[in-house]
């Protein structure tokens, strides 16, 4: 939209690269782990799947109009309700350990939440925080705008300011929310807000313009003004999302959902047939050596997964990042049985891809043909979807060796021909070799699992022909090894120099070759010399080349065409490219260091044989660079109609090229296929997942065939339509989701199209989540019962403490708690706790210590102590007591649905100590000279004057208002103690009923204590049964002195005795008769505590721009009014005034 707008993924992006930043950090301090300069292909991956979804948001039929993902159109109710089920479903992924389908649901949440600042008036209204509301329905809400109350008012420009209505745009108690109105659904009613900009056709609907901020640009944004402001709100937003995350899940799950500091997975599929036991032992012997050598590196060990397999069994699958659990499983393998080949070996795949993350390498050990050969399109989308490498290496059961040789050879070729072609467009490779030769063989395993491999060659070709091909080799590269499969009659090897060695003997100048049946191995021998380097070959046989080395300089791409319906940009093609249409490759250089030189020019189109088939100039993208990462973009003129790779080059700071390589071949097509509407699953109910096909081409007939993992689709196909030319068709796939479905767990549906007429294919791949469903959303609740101070002077050596209850509100119960930061202690009771201050009474028998916590604890585990389910909304107590030298705590609170709340303590230093309260406030004071400066007034307001009330007036307006107020009919009493019902109580039951008081607090009584020693008062707002042990009555006789106690609310309070004299209060009967009482307007914000120049800033008073304040009498000699705002009472800076005429 505009060049210096951000948008959704770059906000996205530095958000998720500062929590993962963050985390380390915090990680690193706690465990003393390595702090990364860095971070890799897998996690910048990772993020582009957050990414990719969150932009799908925007270009997806099902969701681009709907005013819903968007904050659009008024639709608060569905709005928030789809924000807060796309987080559950996000929490439900994540402890499923359901990762890539979590970063699926998070981009959506983004999208959302993002959208709401730039779409609503919030930042408007002048609010810079965030609206935690959204997320999080216990937090206060802001009233919105009713469908019939009018928003905005007419704009005839490109640029709206102050088109809101001004309840719409000042922060102030009757402020309201609303939203933008997009296109022609829902109708706009008239005088309410549009989105605005050239893409929304509401604009010019009455109220005409727009509110939306979307960008910089005047053309899409009548907002633009404040693109800034909205874009890092929303950026707010996102880091507290993710923190939230992160504190709700831990670190690990956390760091794990983002792929962060992650050795490469180790998968695993294993034939388990009675002929395969030297294969397995060789699969053991490989696992060993690797875990071993990760247990040596402060990554983490990553991701184990073994499927095993035999007709007709698959699995069970094992699925850990815990490396002794996986080699126990290894161990416990046995071959058995078999001998009756083909296997279930697609199935196995499948499975194996489904629980693997992106970007991992396969492994497949087996000697039998596939019996499962209809899952073949099923495994190919998603080997092409997740950018996954399978590799087979093939044994031969002697049972069905009948005959040897190259014979022997081509007909094994035949036999696995799907296992060799999803190798081929995966970049896998297919090796034939030898129960004998196995254990070597298997050291690829090893080579292409090692952390930072990156390719250099990939390619392939038919035999009976002299090949040469070339690899470029540079500075930063390190362990250049080289796999060739197959048998070579010929094979030479040259490098920069112009030095050459045979590939056939193994020792030489160059390289170490190694060669067992079906593989050479070749280590380039160190230094190696940078430049292009050329194999050179001869063989009868097909021939695969991989050439690999370790360095952190990789890529990733997509391919994407140029949207212009509701957001313009560029939207990912999901699926293959069209061949014969333009595209645009989107690449992301990972991996680089901050100091690096590095800059890269183009991308080649590669064939399967190696050949160049096009050249794509690149371009830096409007994303700023971020940390170790930098996205490049290029237009592919036309998508070639032949499978092809993509490799990347560049140069480095002295000039040289740099070049890297994609091992999967793109398989372009003239048909397309994409998911419409992907909903959640529900236990026990049918789910539609509707998608729509487009025709590229001439006029065909398609055949189409879904396929899921967890077999709930009622009917797989293959479905038969005919498409005419450039048509399209809609259709839909049905599945039933059992009852005893996990929640969290996700089914991974993948669709794939075939014309009939020829091999034009392509698929399309969701991922469904389970959800229950009513879903427990409410998160824990946190009631600060009381605040004890004890601070002096010497912060280190005085305390401070706090009582809290604690329950869930939902069916959960309460799971876990962690105090996040502060230097106190943590105490949790069963029962409510007695205090040190209160006397004792006699419930002290339900004192129950539980468990302390300090800084630093792990999340502790409370459910065990609520029993059953009808105490699970029963509180848990909890007291916190600090140093007065850490004024702050927070805990974080967990309930079994995995709902967090965030629950914050803190002491404030008061200016004076708490037993000092006087009844001052009712008096005069004197201060920077100013003599007699009312601290409490009340004024009387006529028509054409307003004047102070003198006592006169006051006594004469309480007759008249008697029977209104009511004071000579009560008793008063004055707390002597701090008083919690919920924490002090002797009856548990009626501890709602009580009244809640503190030291020096003044209680309207009336009539006498219960027979259970309590009276019935009410303070402050609220009334309440009141302990008669626990207060005071206050011997004064005068009606109007009670009044004033009553207004004021706290008199002094003296443990040793008790002072109920008020001090002298005859300065009120000296008050100047002609006192001035002027009205000002704020001009500016004022905080005493960041911006007086005084010592005693507590005697200030604190305001925003725009209050109006009452001005008392004249400025002092310091440039200072007294003044009220609402009440409050305190010297203001007159400097931050102007006067505020009375009309």
């Amino acid at each position: 939209m505009s060049w210096d707008s951000q948008t959704h993924q770059l906000i996205t992006e530095r958000a998720i690269l500062n929590v993962t930043m963050e985390t380390l950090q915090q990680l690193r301090k706690q465990e003393g782990i390595e702090e990364l300069n860095r971070l890799g292909r897998g996690f910048w991956r990772s993020v582009g799947e957050v990414v990719k979804s969150n932009a799908a948001m925007d270009f997806l039929s099902s969701t681009r109009s709907d005013p819903v993902y968007h904050f659009d159109s008024e639709q608060w109710d569905g709005a928030m309700g789809a924000l807060r089920l796309v987080w559950t479903q996000t929490l439900l992924s994540l402890k499923a350990r359901e990762y890539q389908r979590a970063r699926h649901s998070l981009g959506q949440l983004f999208h959302s939440l993002q959208d709401f600042y730039s779409h609503s008036n919030w930042v408007e209204m002048g609010h810079q925080d965030v609206y935690h509301h959204l997320l999080h329905p216990e937090e206060p809400a802001v009233p919105v705008a009713q469908m019939d109350t009018p928003t905005c008012m007419e704009c005839f420009s490109l640029t709206c300011r102050e088109n809101l209505m001004f309840r719409l745009r000042r922060p102030h108690k009757h402020s309201l929310l609303t939203t933008g109105y997009f296109s022609t659904t829902p109708p706009k009613p008239h005088g309410k807000c549009s989105h605005g900009g050239v893409m929304d056709s509401s604009r010019s609907q009455g109220a005409r313009g727009g509110i939306n901020k979307d960008s910089t640009s005047p053309l899409f944004s009548p907002h633009h003004y404040l693109h800034t402001d909205a874009a890092r709100v929303a950026f707010e937003a996102t880091l507290a999302v993710l923190r939230d995350l992160r504190d709700t899940v831990g670190h690990k799950l956390f760091l794990n959902l983002l792929s962060v500091n992650q050795a490469p997975a180790l998968v695993f599929v294993l034939d388990t047939t009675g002929s395969m036991f030297e294969e397995i032992t060789a699969a053991r012997l490989r696992a060993h050596s690797i875990i071993s050598q990760r247990a040596r590196t402060p990554q983490q060990p990553g991701t184990f997964i073994l499927v095993p397999f035999h007709d007709p069994e698959v699995g069970p699958v094992t699925e850990t990042d815990d490396p002794q659990e996986f080699m126990q499983h290894m161990e416990n393998l046995l071959a058995l049985g078999g001998g009756d080949e083909p296997e279930m070996c697609l199935s196995a795949v499948q499975l194996a891809l489904t629980h693997s993350p992106p970007l991992s390498e396969i492994f497949v050990f087996t000697d039998a043909s596939p019996k499962d050969a209809h899952l073949f399109g099923s495994v190919k989308a998603l080997v092409l979807e997740k950018q996954s490498k399978v590799t087979f290496l093939l044994t031969e059961d002697p049972a069905h060796v009948t005959d040897r040789g190259s014979r022997r050879r081509r007909a094994a070729e035949v036999r696995f021909s799907l296992y060799s072609s999803l190798s081929a467009l995966s970049g896998g490779m297919t090796i034939f070799t030898s129960n004998s030769d196995i254990h070597r063989v298997s050291a690829i395993v090893e080579d292409n699992t090692a952390t930072d491999k990156v390719t250099l060659l990939h390619t392939e070709s038919e035999g009976a022909a002299r090949l040469t091909h070339s690899f470029l080799v540079d500075g930063s590269l390190k362990n250049v090894t080289l796999h060739i499969t197959g048998l070579l009659s010929e094979g030479l090897i040259t490098n920069p120099s112009g030095q050459s060695q045979s590939l056939l003997h193994e020792h030489g100048s160059l390289a170490a070759t190694e060669h067992y049946e079906g593989l050479y191995r070749i280590r380039l021998l160190p230094p190696v010399q940078p430049g292009q380097w050329q194999l050179q070959t001869e063989s009868e046989e097909h021939i695969t080349f991989n050439v690999i080395g370790d360095s952190s300089v990789d890529f990733l791409y997509h391919f994407a065409t140029v949207a212009n319906e509701t957001h313009p940009g560029l939207a990912r093609m999901e699926g293959s490219p069209i061949a014969g249409e333009p595209a645009f490759l989107v690449l992301a250089v990972t991996g680089l260091a901050q100091n690096a030189e590095l800059s890269f020019s183009h991308v080649t189109l590669v064939g399967a044989d190696g050949e160049s088939v096009q050249k794509v100039a690149l371009n830096s993208s409007s994303v700023a660079p971020a940390f170790s990462v930098e996205e490049l973009v290029g237009r592919v003129q036309v998508v070639p109609p032949e499978p092809f790779s993509v490799r990347l080059t560049g140069r480095d700071r002295s000039g040289a090229t740099v070049e890297r390589v994609s091992s999967e071949m793109v398989q372009p097509t003239r048909v397309q296929i994409q998911v419409s509407s992907a909903p959640h699953l529900v236990p026990g109910h049918s789910t539609i997942v509707t998608f729509e096909l487009l025709n590229h081409g001439l006029a065909r007939l398609f055949s189409l065939t879904a396929d899921d993992d967890c077999g709930f689709l009622q009917n797989r196909g293959p479905h038969r339509f005919h498409v005419g030319e450039q048509g399209s068709f809609k259709g839909q796939v049905d599945l039933l989701t059992p009852p005893s479905a996990r929640p969290g767990s996700t089914v991974t549906l993948s669709l794939s199209v075939w014309d009939m007429g020829s091999a034009d294919s392509n698929y399309a791949v969701a991922y469904l989540t389970v959800v229950p469903p009513d879903p427990d959303t409410a998160p824990p609740t946190c009631s600060i019962t009381l605040v004890q101070s004890f601070c002096t002077s010497v912060c280190a050596e005085s305390k401070w403490s706090a009582s809290l209850a604690i329950s869930d509100r939902g069916r959960s119960g309460l799971a876990f708690i962690q105090l996040r930061s502060g230097n106190g202690i943590v105490t949790l009771y069963h029962k409510p706790p007695l205090t040190e201050e209160a006397p004792h009474t006699h419930h002290h028998h339900l004192q129950h210590m539980m468990k302390t916590l300090r800084i630093g604890d792990p999340p502790f585990n409370v459910s065990e102590w609520v029993l059953g389910q009808s105490e699970k909304q029963r509180p848990l107590w909890v007291g916190y007591t600090s140093s007065c030298c850490s004024p702050h705590a927070e805990l974080l609170l967990w309930d079994g649905a995995g709902n967090m709340k965030r629950c914050f303590v803190e002491h404030r230093q008061q200016s004076q100590p708490d037993d000092s309260i006087d009844m001052s406030a009712i008096c005069l004071e004197c201060r920077r000279g100013l003599s007699l400066v009312p601290m409490e007034l009340d004024v009387l307001i006529y028509p054409d004057e307003v004047r102070v009330a003198t006592p006169e007036d006051l006594r004469e307006w309480e007759l008249e208002t008697a029977s209104q107020v009511s004071i000579p009919t009560v008793r008063l009493f004055v707390a002597l103690y701090p008083y919690n019902p919920a924490a002090m109580s002797p009856n548990y039951e009626a501890a709602a009923e009580e009244l809640p008081f503190v030291p020096g607090q003044i209680i309207k009584v009336f009539g006498d204590k219960d027979s259970d020693g309590f009276y019935h008062g009410e303070s402050g707002g609220l009334s309440g049964f009141v302990p008669s042990n626990m207060v005071a009555e206050v011997p004064l006789d005068d009606e109007y002195l009670k009044h004033l106690l009553l207004q004021q609310g706290f008199i002094p309070v003296d443990h040793a005795g008790m002072t109920l004299t008020p001090e002298p209060c005859s300065s009120v009967l000296s008050l100047p008769e002609d006192l001035v009482v002027r009205r000002m307007v704020a001009i500016f914000d004022y905080d005493p505590w960041e911006s007086s120049p005084n010592i005693d800033s507590e005697e200030e008073l604190g305001f925003r721009s725009g209050d109006i304040i009452y001005v008392l009498g004249e400025m002092d000699q310091d440039g200072f009014y007294f003044g009220d705002l609402h009440g409050r009472r305190g010297l203001v800076p007159s400097n931050y005034l102007q006067p505020l005429p009375w009309d």
